[in-house]
């Protein structure tokens, strides 16, 4: 028999200076057997960083030709495709040519092997940015996920601030490649 998937509630308080976005968003999200709290934090952390109006989670691991959210037009095209996590370069290269625009967030533990061999391959992708967090970041928010999570996100001049409770996180975004 297989294990169910676990389910978290989400609700982030969005302010994104950079980019005039503020909004309250709601999300359950569905953590698959094989996922790691990392990568559905990763997740969420996109959700928040590349939030427009009908950016919506897909079926995620368990469905491989669709990336982790995307954006639909009334006519099903693909206009934003995200990618959580260190895919092989073809995946996104492929994903390029179909949609209007691709974002990776590379994360994992990992990366440095992914960045070195893969990343390079990526140049001739015109619509696609990359963003990368240091693991750390990642782990630290791991340490407070619950099944409902209640996080208010600040980005302004390429810095990410999330409030947990009674606790600061912060980083700076490394855009990889393109722009956010």
């Amino acid at each position: 028999m297989a294990l169910p998937s676990t389910i978290y509630r989400a609700q982030i308080q969005l302010a994104d200076i950079d980019r005039g976005v503020y909004e309250t968003l709601q999300a359950t999200v569905a953590r698959h057997p094989s996922e790691t709290e990392d990568r559905l934090v990763a997740r969420l952390l996109a959700f928040a960083l590349f939030f427009e109006s009908g950016l919506a989670f897909t079926k995620g691991i368990s469905a491989v030709e669709e990336p982790d959210l995307w954006v639909k037009g009334p006519d099903d095209r693909t206009l934003l495709w995200v990618e959580v996590g260190i895919p092989d370069a073809d995946r996104i290269i492929k994903a390029g040519r179909h949609t209007v625009k691709i974002v990776l967030i590379a994360c994992g533990r990992s990366f440095p092997a992914w960045e070195q061999q893969q990343l390079p391959k990526l140049g001739c992708v015109s619509n696609l940015t990359i963003v990368s967090f240091d693991q750390p970041f990642i782990s630290r928010l791991v340490a407070t996920l619950g099944r409902s999570i209640q996080w208010e996100v600040t980005i302004t001049d390429g810095n990410l601030y999330i409030n947990v409770g009674n606790e600061t996180f912060e980083t700076v975004l490394q855009i990889r490649a393109g722009t956010r």
